[in-house]
């Protein structure tokens, strides 16, 4: 049977009145309006009916108060009351849903405010024109993973092995902030040859103000004399504001740069002009006590400092989007991040799975998940996924497609990827099943030896490992075992570990691997595999002997 476990800061908050998630919810737009809606909510599904239901955190976790799952399709309706802080109105009141899975419906004082549809993005609505002086907010999620058009990840009905609990309704921050009538709806920060180029959606006029560098128009492209690149090993960050006649916001930039440059007649990925060996590990970003939302945002930095201790400056943030705070801390505290978009489609085990793993990995994509409202809607979260995280110079690396899972097109669809952002790396087909239009040569190995042939692009291993250890005490499942190896001994586990990389991959780092990524950060459910146990309470690896491989792979 499956065993609760919690975090330090999961521990605290079930005991503690406190008001979770306080932290501001857009770090890289700042305004010094936000009044924070997260806290006990009323809830009802169906008959089920809970008067202290904790918001940003999905009925199925520990920490919402309930965990439960309903039935695919059960309308989830949340709804609470408030009242504005005086002078809070500026003149317009948004409502912001950092994410809520999968269709979302929202209505104030009675009145329909929108709707949106897709689980992983934020979305936001003016609600000015419905606000009275008490409010009654309520917010309806319908999820239903029957329907594979929607994204869903590593969602199931009924979770196993390398597949998790469900995760439904809202599991992001609900917020509100007050702007004047003519404001600034998103930045645009463009991080291209060792500049960055600055404006504004709707485009507007006004000032872009860099403390240490001076004043600029907005749209400007500001290139340093002398520039601070941003590293993992030195993740220097300039803030700055932009002014308009009307509004104002707080944000920051980085200047790195990205490139593919040959070197000795090896393709190599380039951080700022030098090649840079992305040494990482593959980051579900599950957590025990609130599933796809950790219990307090400084779970996000603690793992990130955890990595770094064992000398890792790359995570792979596997087949979900986080809140931004999370790639804030990966900015702050440098960490790259390759990214993946979520997978949605259906997914089989012999074509995905079986097939690929025995060394069958060539298969034409161009027919496969050809209905046009499931390819539609991965277009639309791929489009929506980079607007929203483009701005964020931790992320060096995008993953369009996972495996095979819900691929379709990846020529086409990478082309069109190109138009949203060529700035960064593209990694179209993650695995096997790669076709033509592609920045890396992506391998998945597991189970065998990592033995890899130079290829006419940077070779990538985007994931290997995975070894089972399970530290007593802290383990979800005593009776079920997912990795891929087991070790029952800490020293075991370690010894493994470290021959791996000895043994295989600095042998490959030589040979042209330009990236490698282990699976993974921590524990999740049955999959046993991580650095950390899924209560992030065991490291269990030790940080020295890791440190030293690090050295060696750069």
């Amino acid at each position: 049977m499956p065993i609760d476990l919690l975090t330090k800061q999961g521990e605290a908050l079930l005991v503690s009145n406190e008001q979770p998630w306080q932290a501001y919810p857009r770090p890289q737009m700042r305004r010094d309006s936000f009044f924070n809606l997260n806290g006990f909510w009323e809830f009802s599904a169906g008959a089920f009916y809970a008067d202290r239901f904790r918001v940003p955190f999905c009925p199925e976790s520990q920490l919402s108060n309930i965990k439960t799952h309903f039935p695919e399709g059960t309308p989830l309706i949340y709804r609470r009351s408030f009242v504005l802080p005086e002078g809070f109105n500026k003149g317009r009141v948004l409502l912001h849903i950092g994410a809520a899975d999968q269709v979302a419906v929202i209505t104030l004082n009675g009145h329909f405010i929108g709707s949106h549809q897709g689980g992983y993005e934020a979305f936001s609505f003016d609600i000015t024109d419905a606000l009275e002086e008490e409010n009654t907010l309520e917010i309806t999620c319908t999820d239903d993973l029957r329907d594979k058009s929607f994204p869903y990840g590593k969602q199931v009905m009924k979770r196993g092995g390398m597949w998790y609990t469900p995760v439904s309704g809202i599991w992001q921050t609900v917020w509100l902030e007050s702007v004047p009538k003519d404001y600034i709806r998103r930045l645009n920060i463009e991080n291209r040859d060792n500049s960055v180029t600055i404006s504004t959606e709707p485009p507007m006029e006004g000032k872009i103000i860099v403390p240490g560098l001076g004043e600029y128009p907005l749209g400007s492209t500001i290139t340093p004399e002398n520039p601070h690149f941003w590293s993992p090993e030195d993740p220097y960050l300039y803030d700055f504001t932009v002014e308009t006649e009307t509004d104002r916001v707080e944000s920051y930039f980085a200047i790195r740069s990205l490139s593919v440059r040959t070197v000795r007649g090896i393709p190599r990925l380039c951080l700022n002009g030098k090649p840079y060996f992305f040494h990482g590990l593959l980051d579900q970003g599950y957590w025990p006590d609130g599933l796809f939302t950790p219990a307090h945002p400084e779970c996000y930095a603690e793992d990130i400092l955890a990595m770094k201790n064992l000398g890792f400056n790359t995570l792979r943030k596997h087949i979900k989007i986080e809140p931004e705070e999370f790639y804030y801390q990966c900015d702050r505290l440098g960490m790259v991040v390759f990214q993946d978009m979520v997978n949605n489609g259906s997914y089989s085990f012999f074509r995905d799975t079986a097939l690929p793993t025995v060394g069958v990995q060539k298969l034409s994509d161009k027919k496969l998940h050809k209905d046009p409202v499931t390819r539609q809607r991965f277009l639309d979260g791929m489009t929506a996924t980079v607007g929203q995280l483009k701005n964020h110079p931790c992320i060096c690396y995008w993953t369009i497609f996972n495996e095979g899972w819900g691929q379709f097109d990846s020529d086409n669809v990478c082309e069109a990827f190109r138009k949203l952002d060529d700035t960064r790396f593209i990694d179209a087909t993650s695995g096997w099943f790669r076709r033509s239009n592609t920045d890396v040569d992506s391998r998945h190995v597991y189970f065998i030896s990592v033995r890899l042939q130079p290829s006419d692009k940077p070779l990538v291993l985007s994931e290997f490992g995975g070894y089972s250890y399970k530290p007593a005490g802290h383990v979800f499942n005593t009776e079920q075992t997912y990795g891929y190896g087991k070790f029952a001994t800490v020293r075991e586990f370690e010894k493994a570990v470290e021959n791996l990389y000895t043994e295989q991959i600095l042998p490959a780092r030589k040979q042209g691997l330009c990236a490698a990524i282990y699976t993974q950060v921590s524990d999740v459910e049955d999959e046993t595999n991580g650095l950390l146990s899924y209560d992030r309470k065991v490291t269990k690896l030790r940080p020295d002997a890791m440190q030293q491989i690090a050295q060696m792979l750069k």
